[in-house]
């Protein structure tokens, strides 16, 4: 589907309005990622933040080694004045 609109103004930057069907056929909500990319403007739906993270860490072998090259981390507040 190609539809052709116009740029308004919205302060200093532009906006365009983007018809239901159009949105619904790609699968726009209410977030979305813009990329330039050769002389294109690419609007994907926006992924949620971290998206894909609890997998990534999960699928990494070495996780339990991340904290062991600093030792036990200690200071005199926690050794004698903080409440565990």
């Amino acid at each position: 589907m190609t539809i052709r609109t116009s740029l308004m103004r919205i302060g200093n930057s532009r906006g365009i309005r983007i018809p239901k069907p159009l949105l619904e056929q790609v699968g726009l909500k209410d977030t979305v990622e813009l990329r330039a990319e050769e002389g294109r403007l690419i609007i994907r739906p926006g992924r949620a933040l971290r998206e894909g993270w609890e997998e990534a860490f999960a699928a990494n072998p070495d996780r339990d080694d991340d904290l062991a090259e600093f030792g036990e981390i200690t200071n005199q507040f926690d050794r004698e004045e903080w409440k565990w």
